[in-house]
């Protein structure tokens, strides 16, 4: 029986390690490369043969898991991915769903290993969690806010003043100040630069469009 061969994407040198490690324990995978970068992916799987990836969503180079997945899928929907990472921006499990990646698994909170996803996804299966792994901000968890709440606050750990907030989200300035009213009560943080340092810091929002 073949080999499942399968192509790491991560920027971490531990997690590249580990994904490796894991993939040679056992019978049913074979390496075909460990790269550091989203961008690289795709040029990878148009030299080397790939069944599988575990694609990382967030390097550091500024290169996007997402967008790169969509491409490939795009490009090479016979090649089944899975998303993963530490954040917990809730965003990003519907993302990845409406691109069509097959699995997503969260790096330190899934009850399920690494191996036992690919597993299921190579048997066809498309293993999602319900939900992000909770985290606190503050006083307030992180399923705490709204989905409004968490698009203002997203917009802010760019740096974004309130009148493009509200440009970008249409809606009034004086709504953007109200959610975020809202989210310092909550979390007990004392300006809305602690909050968004903190919310990023978190990964609670993580904007990379």
């Amino acid at each position: 029986m073949a080999k499942t061969r399968v192509l790491v994407v991560d920027d971490q040198l531990m997690a590249r390690q580990l994904f490796e490690m894991y993939l040679g324990t056992g019978e049913k995978y074979e390496l075909a490369g460990s790269v550091v970068s989203a961008s690289y992916a795709e040029a990878f799987v148009k030299q080397v043969e790939v069944d599988l990836i575990i694609m990382d969503i967030l390097m550091n180079d500024g290169s996007n898991g997402l967008e790169a997945a969509e491409r490939i899928k795009k490009a090479r929907p016979d090649i089944k991915i899975v998303a993963v990472t530490s954040m917990v921006e809730a965003s990003w499990l519907k993302r990845a769903k409406k691109i069509g990646i097959d699995s997503f698994w969260y790096k330190e909170s899934s009850k399920e290993t690494i191996i036992e996803v690919l597993d299921r996804t190579v048997a066809g299966e498309s293993v999602y969690p319900d939900s992000p792994p909770k985290t606190r901000l503050g006083f307030a968890g992180s399923d705490e806010f709204t989905d409004r709440e968490l698009a203002v606050l997203r917009l802010m750990t760019t740096g974004m003043s309130n009148a493009k907030i509200a440009q970008k989200l249409d809606i009034t300035q004086n709504t953007v100040k109200t959610h975020i009213m809202h989210m310092l009560d909550k979390t007990g943080c004392s300006n809305r630069t602690e909050l968004a340092i903190e919310a990023r810091v978190r990964g609670i929002v993580v904007n990379i469009d």
